[in-house]
């Protein structure tokens, strides 16, 4: 199974969401593997990507055949979006296909961690939705616990059902997460059957996506 982790945007909490699932499958008996395809920002070595890689391995020895440019095989030194990070250089999505064939070989589940929200731009008409959509990964949508995050959870799961992309979403609370019960969960109780808060009942409903 692939599980790709998106976001409401940038800085909300995929990194360490995705360390937590890896976790999670662990000790669920799994064998996890991680991708984070395409990451930003990097000066010297990728943060995200280095703490993704060390995780894995020490959750799935299997992984340890494995470098880190398999983990995170596009790596630009620009803090912005892959359309503009990447330059003249070339996204090709047939490499990523071939290093989570290789990833996937070794794991019994795949994380696969994107770069900033749905709509961050790879190519000039290819978003990171369409890369979820392309890798037929379930998705699951992380959002905040800040003030905004209604408009930007909404919108978010109005995009990936428009995409018919399998989702799940979840609420970091982390930003805010005080004044979160008081100005944005009521609308949330209200609008939902169930707020999502509880990260290993969200990773369960995965093995029965398809029956719920």
């Amino acid at each position: 199974m692939r599980i790709f982790i998106t976001a409401t945007n940038t800085g909300v909490g995929k990194t360490y969401t995705t360390l937590r699932l890896l976790d999670i499958a662990k000790k669920a008996g799994l064998k996890p593997g991680v991708i984070k395809p395409i990451e930003t920002g990097v000066l010297g070595s990728p943060d995200d990507g280095s703490k993704l890689f060390t995780k894995c391995q020490e959750l799935n020895p299997n992984l340890k055949s494995l470098a880190l440019e398999d983990i995170v095989p596009y790596q630009f030194k620009l803090p912005a979006a892959p359309y503009i990070a990447k330059g003249k250089s070339n996204i090709d999505i047939k490499r990523i296909k071939q290093k989570i064939d290789r990833i996937e070989a070794l794991c019994d589940i795949l994380f696969i961690e994107g770069a900033g929200g749905l709509m961050v731009p790879i190519e000039k008409d290819f978003f990171m939705i369409d890369l979820i959509k392309t890798l037929q990964a379930k998705a699951l949508l992380v959002a905040p616990s800040k003030l905004g995050c209604i408009n930007d959870t909404l919108l978010s799961l109005q995009a990936l059902k428009n995409k018919k992309i399998p989702h799940r979403w979840y609420l970091n609370l982390y930003e805010d997460k005080e004044e979160f019960f008081k100005i944005s969960y009521p609308f949330f109780a209200d609008y939902f059957d169930k707020v999502p808060l509880d990260l290993p009942s969200i990773f369960k409903s995965y093995v029965h996506f398809d029956k719920i």
